[in-house]
């Protein structure tokens, strides 16, 4: 998948998500989401973060963090999301035309965008549904990568097969379920285990 398509998921991921926001209550902005140790506006301000991030500015603020990656992240959220909920709405919005980027590949902007924007949802009972191929695009490149969420780690020995789409990798005991859930658990959220089964699940559970 070349940029410009990913861009487009990532675009419509951020629509999407935005319009979520604009129907959630003050109590629902302050629930716990599935990114641990953050409420759902403090992953919606790591999510815009991100979004306006740029290469300098980026550098800028992780050596600032003592090159601490966490402590980086947690700064970005907490900093942004203190703007309030209007605002977070209005600068995402903002972010669905522009193809700014921390210096990452741009494929892990869509699987920012796609598992935080679960991180919000789930805890709150909300639905939606990612797109087949951007799931896909997603899942290929992390099954290969343990850049920052170590999810090559994760599945090591393990097979994964989409029970929704056409799709699996690797060998060993197996977890399937819907691809949208094994991207989630791919990334450690451990929520997701649900509606996944089979002989590996136990495995990957017991995983960090």
């Amino acid at each position: 998948m070349k940029s410009p398509e990913i861009w487009e998921y990532i675009h419509a991921e951020r629509a999407d998500l935005a319009t979520t926001l604009e129907s959630l209550s003050p109590s629902q902005w302050a629930t716990a989401s599935w990114c641990e140790g953050w409420t759902v506006q403090q992953t919606v301000g790591h999510v815009v973060a991100a979004a306006e991030q740029t290469p300098v500015n980026f550098y800028r603020e992780l050596i600032s963090a003592g090159l601490k990656f966490d402590v980086f992240a947690d700064r970005g959220a907490t900093r942004v999301a203190a703007a309030g909920s209007e605002d977070l709405i209005g600068r995402l919005r903002a972010r669905t035309t522009t193809t700014n980027h921390p210096p990452a590949p741009v494929m892990a902007m869509l699987g920012e965008i796609v598992v935080h924007g679960e991180d919000i949802r789930q805890p709150l009972q909300l639905t939606h549904q990612s797109p087949e191929a951007a799931l896909v695009a997603v899942a290929d490149s992390w099954k290969k990568s343990n850049f920052l969420i170590g999810s090559k780690r994760r599945i090591s020995g393990l097979r994964l097969r989409a029970t929704d789409v056409d799709w699996t990798t690797g060998d060993g005991p197996e977890v399937a379920g819907p691809l949208q859930s094994l991207v989630l658990a791919m990334t450690g959220r451990k929520g997701s285990h649900e509606r996944l089964t089979g002989e590996g699940l136990v495995m990957l559970a017991n995983r960090e």
